[in-house]
């Protein structure tokens, strides 16, 4: 039997400089644009992503306002100080992203990204005004790392910060879902995850049967060893595949 955790590993990810850093998170985050354009996350003007800047921890990078996903490039990216102001870029500031992410990476400097954008069926499942359930491998990576949260009645300033917690993703009532992580890919790769997981679940419930859920002991191991790391590493297949596609994106 081969020990799998003495296996090599990709090893983590390390800059020279934060210029260097800066030009790997803008590149990252213009992939997951396309990946979320492609996935047809796209929903007119409603959706933003952002990651902080490695230099300058009060200023962040984000998609202008009313600029579709599916031709984001690194260059479309603006750089905006938490106070709003543009510092650098090309564009509007989107009108209904700049308030919850900055004040969420105000509040939370172990954070650097944050996702929300209007998916299918982690819209869907918003509507149940439900928790997920461990049913599967992927689901558990949410154990006890999501939480349910009224938009409508809160709104998505600073109860939304506080609402967040330790937790990966929170499930807007009636309105999608949002991902945070000290990384872009893990804040990506985390919608992308949650998005599909919600998609199981409920076609798992179509059928009128109750599905079959992992023991809270199992569950909860699986949660605690996917860290940022793995969603880093999980990411990169989405990264690699977008940027062969479009390659353009890099520009």
């Amino acid at each position: 039997m081969i020990d799998t955790k003495q296996l090599p590993r990709p090893p983590q990810q390390t800059f020279a400089s934060p210029a260097e850093q800066r030009e790997y998170n803008k590149q990252q985050l213009a992939a997951t644009f396309r990946l979320f354009g492609k996935h047809g996350f796209e929903q007119g003007v409603m959706g933003h992503v952002s990651v902080r800047d490695p230099e300058f921890p009060d200023q962040l990078w984000m998609n202008p306002f009313v600029r579709t996903f599916d031709r984001i490039k690194v260059s479309d990216l603006l750089r905006i100080r938490f106070d709003g102001q543009l510092l650098e870029g090309n564009g509007y500031i989107h009108p209904g992203g700049i308030n919850p992410h900055t004040i969420i990476l105000k509040a939370r400097p172990d954070l650097n990204a944050v996702a929300h954008v209007h998916s299918t069926y982690g819209t869907a499942w918003s509507t149940l005004n439900r928790l997920l359930d461990p049913i599967s491998a992927e689901a558990a990576v949410l154990y006890e790392r999501h939480t349910i949260y009224d938009t409508y009645r809160d709104g998505e300033r600073e109860n939304l910060a506080a609402a967040i917690g330790d937790n990966r993703v929170i499930i807007f009532k009636g309105h999608g879902i949002f991902t945070v992580g000290r990384s872009v890919e893990e804040a990506a790769y985390l919608f992308l995850l949650t998005e599909k997981v919600c998609q199981v679940q409920l076609a798992v419930e179509a059928t009128g049967q109750k599905p079959w859920q992992l023991d809270a002991e199992t569950a909860r191991h699986i949660s605690d060893s996917n860290g940022s790391e793995k969603s880093r590493l999980n990411f990169q297949p989405y990264y690699e595949s977008i940027v062969h596609q479009f390659p353009d994106l890099l520009t």
